[in-house]
């Protein structure tokens, strides 16, 4: 049975998102994240249509992986923005979580170098979850206008 990297509550994807077609943006509302896999399609999805992410709510967890997809000049963050990371982990037939240190590796190595300087001055990836919001985030994404 192929072990599935989860980061928190499974959640459809498409919930997570509201678009304004007018405006040409996906507006990040709330997501307490989930598994990768439908993320990383709907953020490259998002990345191929050229629309602008508009992070306006707690971002937690595999939502963060916008940042891996999506070009930074193309995301901007409201004054609710909150991004928060942890440790990847996987769970086995038993419902037990368990460590996947070389998933968190490759999902740090994805992200941009100032998120990753963040995160690593921070501690680097653990069970913790930490949170990157305020000025410290305003200081790597702009501000939507």
């Amino acid at each position: 049975m192929r072990r599935v990297i989860i980061f928190k509550v499974l959640m459809l994807a498409s919930a997570l998102l509201a678009a304004d077609p007018s405006a040409a943006e996906i507006r990040i509302i709330q997501s307490p994240g989930g598994q990768v896999g439908p993320f990383l399609d709907l953020f490259e999805k998002v990345r191929e249509s050229g629309e602008r992410v508009v992070i306006d709510g707690p971002c937690l967890s595999a939502c963060t992986l916008v940042l891996s997809v999506v070009p930074g000049e193309r995301i901007c963050v409201t004054k609710r923005a909150v991004l928060g990371f942890h440790a990847a982990r996987s769970v086995d037939r038993r419902g037990r979580f368990y460590a996947e240190p070389e998933a968190s590796d490759a999902v740090l190595q994805a992200y941009p170098g100032p998120v990753r300087d963040w995160i690593s001055r921070r501690g680097g990836l653990s069970s913790r979850l930490l949170l990157l919001k305020g000025r410290d985030l305003t200081a790597i994404y702009s501000r939507c206008r």
